[in-house]
């Protein structure tokens, strides 16, 4: 017969809220040696809770969605380390849901997660568009929404970076450092941080007198395959260029292995700076210059208020702007 949570409580001599708050992690008020026993009980029967029947009543799961649009792409595991850090510590689990930036599976998956009755979700989306928020909406539970916007959703908070202000230093910095036609590969326009990212490259040269030319901007993905088939496209059609400010790090390291197969030396012939700042920026010989998002505290201060908006039902509705910070490596002179 299958132990209950009433049989191991009646076995430890405690009460079946003791017993929750045990096997839920939320026991810092109960003694070392109570934590022990009920512990060593569960164990000895080998006692799994029932998470549904638990929730039924509780109307709680201890769930948190976590939607990310490319979990190939580094930037995004970071982002999802942080939210679980912060989500274990606090007797959360994370579903993990990867859309691929495919729009259906997106929809799929915030089905899936109401059906799992998740107690809020933070949601990275593929795109702006509107008709997400319509699903959202009917799920009345707390949405943070991270380095993303969605068209007609006010979610209870957003965790945004200084996109702009952070490729506004970028490319200054390259102008200060003599670079003056400098090529954009850019993320694809759908997505905020690719607009806010563009916005701060044509800011910079306008405030450097340099001329905005729309053959130098050049929308595509956040891959690195798009960078290393982009950089080929502007080689090939003799675009004259001395740098290359990419979307991302991604970007940009398809960007620094099109010029190599090129013979164009990174930086004495070409700058390249990249944005995001993935472990793999120091991987590579020439280190790459580029911007630092936090990323992992992007996630876990996005989990940090969701669980807080959980367990105080105070659903604020506010957005937190993080800073980015240039840092500066081998790929400029």
């Amino acid at each position: 017969m299958k132990i209950t949570i009433k049989d191991i409580a009646k076995l430890a001599d405690v009460s079946t809220a003791t017993v929750s708050k045990i096997v839920n992690n939320k026991d810092q008020s109960i003694s070392s040696a109570t934590r022990e026993k009920v512990k060593s009980i569960i164990e000895e029967y080998n006692y799994v809770p029932n998470r549904i029947a638990s929730s039924m009543i509780t109307k709680k799961t201890n769930s948190i969605g976590l939607i990310i649009p490319d979990i190939a792409n580094p930037f995004f595991p970071e982002l999802a380390r942080g939210a679980e850090d912060m989500a274990n510590k606090n007797g959360y689990n994370i579903i993990l849901c990867n859309s691929d930036n495919d729009l259906s599976k997106e929809d799929s998956y915030i089905e899936m997660l109401q059906e799992k009755m998740v107690d809020g979700i933070i949601f990275t989306s593929s795109s702006r568009r509107s008709s997400v928020s319509n699903t959202l909406k009917k799920l009345h539970i707390p949405i943070i929404t991270v380095d993303r916007e969605i068209e007609d959703l006010k979610s209870n908070c957003r965790i945004k970076v200084k996109n702009r202000e952070g490729a506004f230093e970028a490319v200054s910095y390259m102008i200060s450092r003599g670079y003056k036609k400098i090529v954009n590969l850019a993320g694809p326009m759908t997505s905020k941080p690719s607009k806010d990212r563009l916005e701060g490259y044509i800011e910079a040269l306008v405030k450097n007198n340099l001329v905005v030319d729309e053959k130098y901007i050049i929308e595509g993905s956040f891959t690195s395959e798009w960078g290393y088939k982009g950089i080929l496209d502007i080689i090939r059609k003799k675009l004259e260029f001395d740098s290359v400010f990419c979307g991302n790090d991604l970007i940009a390291l398809g960007v620094l292995k099109g010029l190599r197969e090129n013979g164009l030396n990174v930086p004495k012939d070409i700058g390249v700076v990249g944005f995001d700042d993935i472990y793999m920026a120091t991987m590579i010989d020439t280190e790459l210059t580029t911007v630092r998002q936090p990323n992992y505290q992007m996630g876990y201060k996005a989990a940090q208020l969701l669980i807080n908006m959980l367990e105080n039902k105070h659903y604020i509705d506010k957005e937190y702007i993080l800073d980015t910070k240039l840092i500066i490596r081998k790929t400029t002179r």
